[in-house]
């Protein structure tokens, strides 16, 4: 059976009604691009730079540390930089509804070190998470969520293994330095309570500093399971040398590790020798320490006696 030709009517109609719907398009296509040509001509510029300089004195430092406040920057000392140190803080100004538009569908991913539980919403959204996705993330951090380790981001449900595969690399977690941080510092770690964080604070003072992190376990019921459960956290900067050749026979009791006896030990031994001959290998080989405090004072970083 033969087909019946098409009218021209409906030939006429239907090429009327494709230019039609490709004139609508081209139409919405220009107004949009007219408007975000608009809106960019009239924008902020794109980015600030915050440059501090090695000239720059405490003062302008802090004035500094106010206008990173309020911008949502960090400073040098929040960021772990030494204040003489030059460096350039950049910082996206605010731009229009429709521009952010424009740039969130354009945006570059980047990847750069960053620490997940400093690193800013605008930074996180450079890294290619979405406005929503980073604010989320900012969010569990305002909450006291805390990412101890690098595992710890992945977990986020926000991040994509994908996206965590390119960033691992770049993720920088500063570990804790148990010889500068306080009690509220140290609760951040997993199995550390008040209780924890008070001896581990009062234990540093009576070491007058802790010279290795293993020295966390000569806390009493700090065992080796607590430990490790944190050991990858936490470093130990180097504490000043304990004056064992200078001073006082009731200063030297104090130590957790030098007896009343041994410290009385210790004072007439280093009236009776020289300078040279005063080291801790000559204490412990004229008996004046325990066998088992001398074990644990050699873990100790001591002054020596020739430069007391």
């Amino acid at each position: 059976m033969k087909r019946k030709p098409l009218s021209a009517s409906f030939v006429t109609g239907s090429i009327a009604l494709v230019f039609l719907i490709i004139g609508y398009e081209v139409a919405v296509f220009i107004h949009k691009a007219a408007v975000t040509r608009i809106e960019a001509n009239r924008d902020h510029p794109d980015t600030v730079y915050v440059y501090v300089n090695s000239e720059e004195n405490a003062t302008e430092e802090e004035t500094l540390s106010g206008a990173f406040a309020r911008t949502g920057l960090r400073s040098n000392a929040e960021e772990g930089v030494s204040p003489s140190a030059s460096r350039s803080v950049r910082h996206n100004a605010k731009h229009s509804p429709v521009v952010e538009a424009v740039r969130a569908r354009s945006r570059r991913v980047e990847s750069f070190r960053f620490n997940p539980n400093t690193v800013s919403v605008e930074d996180l959204q450079r890294l290619g998470f979405s406005e929503k996705q980073a604010q989320s993330i900012d969010n569990y951090r305002q909450k006291g969520g805390r990412f101890r380790r690098k595992e710890d981001f992945a977990k986020s449900y926000v991040v994509a293994d994908s996206v965590y595969d390119r960033l691992e690399p770049y993720i920088t977690i500063p570990k804790l330095d148990i010889n500068k941080a306080d009690s509220t510092a140290l609760l951040d770690l997993p199995g550390i309570g008040p209780y924890f964080a008070g001896r581990i604070v009062s234990y540093r003072t009576s070491l007058r500093g802790y010279s290795t992190p293993e020295q966390l376990m000569e806390i009493y019921h700090f065992d080796r399971e607590k430990y490790d459960g944190l050991k990858d956290l936490i470093t130990c900067s180097d504490p000043e040398p304990y004056p064992i050749w200078t001073l006082s026979e009731e200063e030297l009791s104090k130590h957790p590790h030098i007896s009343r006896a041994e410290a009385h030990s210790i004072v007439l031994y280093r009236e009776h020798h020289t300078p040279s001959e005063c080291t801790f290998e000559g204490l412990r080989k004229a008996g004046t320490l325990s066998q088992e405090h001398a074990g644990k004072l050699s873990l100790c970083k001591l002054q020596s006696a020739a430069t007391p």
